[in-house]
């Protein structure tokens, strides 16, 4: 079975101001993918307002009320990160320097730290749920550039696996352009296999959930639990 690769606009919020940094990308640059069929690891972000920081490392509140769920499903073999995210509460359209709004940030908590893969923003812009999904192969690029090159030139999948607390999931609006949420990357297992092992899960019996509690995010019972993943479109 080989893969077929399918294009998803990746969407940029009004910018106000804030100049949006472009490099050459590579046509082979965060390529949308279909899901593999197996996994190395899998990560959760539980984000919300209190974790924000800005670039000098200052806390930044972000939106009151607002919550993010991310899941990552990642096979760093092949450089492929599956992405699962969704926005509560939060209002107002994006806004990065980057080339989109929604990122892994290479920052420990209460750190700052430069993005490593821009995601698509999910989507609706409105006062409703957000959500965002698929797959995007490596090499990452990010639109923004630190010491003559982009923030994800180098980065591997392998140094999550390596470090999941040294890396967070944030999105950012026009009017919490620090971050609307932030949270720390957690290991979840995948296919019964604890994440960053080094072990691969098939994909078919990787499943979880999420759900909102009162006052915040929370898991579903512990550990991972069933709900079935959209999956991408594949051809023979």
């Amino acid at each position: 079975m080989t893969k077929k690769t399918y294009a998803r606009p990746l969407t940029i919020g009004a910018l106000a101001g804030v100049a949006l940094l472009t490099v050459g990308l590579p046509a082979h640059a965060d390529t949308e993918v279909a899901e593999p069929s197996e996994f190395t690891s899998a990560f959760t972000v539980m984000a919300t307002p209190d974790q924000v920081i800005n670039n000098d490392g200052v806390a930044t509140p972000g939106q009151s009320g607002a919550t993010g769920t991310f899941t990552f499903r990642i096979n760093s073999d092949q450089e492929i990160i599956c992405y699962d995210i969704r926005l509560e509460g939060v209002t107002g359209d994006y806004q990065s320097p980057a080339k989109t709004a929604t990122h892994i940030h290479q920052a420990a908590a209460g750190q700052p730290g430069p993005p490593r893969i821009a995601f698509p923003n999910p989507a609706p812009v409105g006062d409703g749920p957000r959500t965002s999904s698929g797959c995007l192969q490596g090499p990452f690029t990010t639109g923004v550039v630190a010491n003559g090159s982009d923030t994800g030139t180098g980065f591997s999948l392998k140094q999550i696996e390596a470090n999941p607390a040294g890396f967070t999931g944030d999105s950012h609006t026009v009017d919490f352009a620090a971050g609307v949420v932030r949270g720390q990357l957690t290991s979840i297992p995948v296919g019964g296999v604890d994440t960053g092992a080094g072990g691969a899960a098939d994909s078919s019996a990787n499943a979880w959930g999420f759900a909102a509690a009162a006052g915040g995010l929370g898991l579903v019972a512990a550990g991972a639990v069933a709900v079935q993943r959209r999956r991408a479109t594949t051809a023979k």
